[in-house]
């Protein structure tokens, strides 16, 4: 039986939690330097949703899932969230195959422009509350 997480516009949002996934303790110091660095969409992003603000949701910031890492990472969910910047135009085949292994462990993938955080912050919102609902609402 699903666990009720929270509510998004009073539907039931379920758990998700995807046990022991693959971790690359190697990426551990390009961790470090990626949270140092302070990239303005993710900490414009990490100010909606840090310390459960975003419904109560907890996400963790620069996860380590297999040999990448993500900028953001909802436990409870089995969510994935990965800004793109104007440097992924060149990235996408990369792009693409991180989008597939990080899908065949079940996780789901929310992808945002820095763009859109940057001039329509309040629309990803909304849009990362459409995607919640339509893939963990019930």
């Amino acid at each position: 039986m699903n666990e009720t997480l929270t509510h998004i516009n009073g539907i039931p949002i379920h758990r998700n939690f995807i046990e022991k996934l693959p971790y690359n303790p190697h990426l551990k110091n390009l961790l470090r330097d990626k949270r140092k660095a302070g990239i303005l969409s993710e900490v414009l992003f990490w100010k909606q949703v840090r310390s459960g603000s975003f419904y109560n949701i907890d996400f963790d910031r620069q996860r380590i899932i297999g040999n990448y890492i993500v900028d953001f990472y909802v436990k409870k969910l089995g969510l994935v969230i990965e800004i793109n910047g104007w440097s992924h135009g060149k990235k996408q085949i990369y792009d693409e195959e991180r989008q597939k292994y990080l899908e065949s462990l079940t996780l789901k993938v929310f992808i945002i422009t820095d763009f859109d955080i940057k001039n329509n912050l309040a629309v990803v919102m909304k849009d990362l509350e459409r995607f919640i609902i339509e893939h963990y609402g019930f």
